[in-house]
């Protein structure tokens, strides 16, 4: 009987790989082979990441799928704190791009097994010689595990070139670390039915290195040293919406302090009143039920009685003050939709109920 994964494998990948975001926070990824993106979608809602970036050989499938990384809708309505761009190149893994260098950590999730072992060879010189990333996790399917497929021949997918058995795997891994200043640590996904695990290992293991002596500093002077080598195509690139972007962030607080405003200006109406909402008013449980489903009064009557309580509100709030040559003349509304100035002791009607209005007037010089 094939064994049988759940989640699905690709799934089991994936996830692997989002463990290790949420463990080591790093801030620049790149999926080298990303194919149809679906790792880099779920990668770009881990906050902690600045730069997402996709590079694989087939620009038809970038094009197709690239839509699918833009922003959503909540991106704008809440932007993240820290920027993020997206980048997707078309190119070879066995080439040079400088703008590659550096990342904190590169993943190859069942790539490698395309490639001949020649450009195996020249993939293992750009990603660790050149790219210097802090982390690489690179995947692969793993031969031992193939005769537990019984209606497979040959490799597990038309195009792999080679599949690697955990020794051949592991050799190839050892000589990288050691070309190269790596350690690296040996896991997989995919686990065999009971009694096989220990024979066979996992369905597709995977190499986790981390290269040694890691400085912020060494980051900074291999990007900088590098030359400069643009031999991939960028196909879509995109800022996300972030309070690191002025503007976006005075809308941001523009929208903050209205919310809390009119909520503020709300709770003092109702102190003023004691009248609530029926929809911010809870039903008593055990009262009534002529009580409790009364209908709501008259939005007139409603409007007057607030107003009346605005204006005594706001009559009693009135000072009259004398400051050197100047004087002020205050005027508020009382609950009668009166205007009055306590100065000049007139009364006029107002067209805006519930609302006052301070004016400056230079008093005349004392004969």
């Amino acid at each position: 009987m094939d064994p049988m994964f759940s989640p699905a494998l690709h799934r089991q990948r994936h996830e692997f790989v989002i463990d290790f975001v949420r463990s080591y926070k790093p801030k620049k990824v790149v999926d080298l082979g990303c194919s149809e993106c679906s790792l880099l979608k779920q990668l770009k809602f881990h906050l902690e990441i600045e730069l997402l970036a996709g590079v694989d050989i087939d620009g038809a499938i970038l094009k197709k799928k690239m839509c699918g990384l833009a922003p959503l809708s909540t991106d704008y309505l809440q932007p993240r704190n820290d920027q993020l761009r997206i980048d997707l190149y078309q190119g070879s893994v066995t080439q040079k791009d400088a703008r590659l260098i550096g990342f904190d950590l590169v993943t190859s999730i069942e790539l490698i097994e395309h490639l001949t072992l020649a450009d195996v060879k020249l993939f293992s010189e750009v990603v660790f010689g050149y790219m210097t990333p802090v982390a690489v996790i690179v995947s692969t399917p793993n031969a031992d595990f193939n005769p537990l497929f019984r209606r497979m021949s040959g490799f597990r997918h038309s195009d792999h070139k080679f599949e690697w058995s955990r020794a051949e795997f592991k050799s190839w891994a050892l000589k990288v670390c050691l070309d190269y200043g790596y350690e690296v640590e040996f896991s997989g996904v995919g686990q065999a039915p009971p009694g096989y695990q220990e024979n066979v290992g996992f369905c597709s293991q995977i190499g986790v290195f981390h290269r040694l002596g890691v400085s912020e500093v060494c980051n900074t002077l291999c990007s900088t040293d590098a030359e400069d080598v643009s031999s991939y195509t960028l196909l879509y690139s995109k800022i996300f919406p972030s309070l690191r972007d002025n503007n976006i962030l005075r809308r941001v607080l523009a929208s903050e302090v209205l919310y809390w405003a009119e909520k503020l200006g709300r709770r003092w109406v109702e102190e003023k009143t004691g009248v609530k909402d029926d929809a911010d008013t809870p039903d008593q449980a055990g009262g009534d039920g002529e009580e409790r489903h009364r209908a709501p009064e008259n939005p007139l009557q409603l409007e007057e009685k607030q107003t009346a309580a605005c204006g005594a509100a706001m009559k009693s709030l009135v000072e009259h003050q004398e400051v050197g040559k100047l004087d002020r003349e205050l005027f508020w509304t009382d609950g009668g939709g009166q205007q009055e100035s306590r100065k000049l002791g007139r009364r006029r009607r107002s067209r805006f109920r519930g609302q006052w209005v301070c004016r400056r007037h230079a008093v005349p010089p004392q004969c």
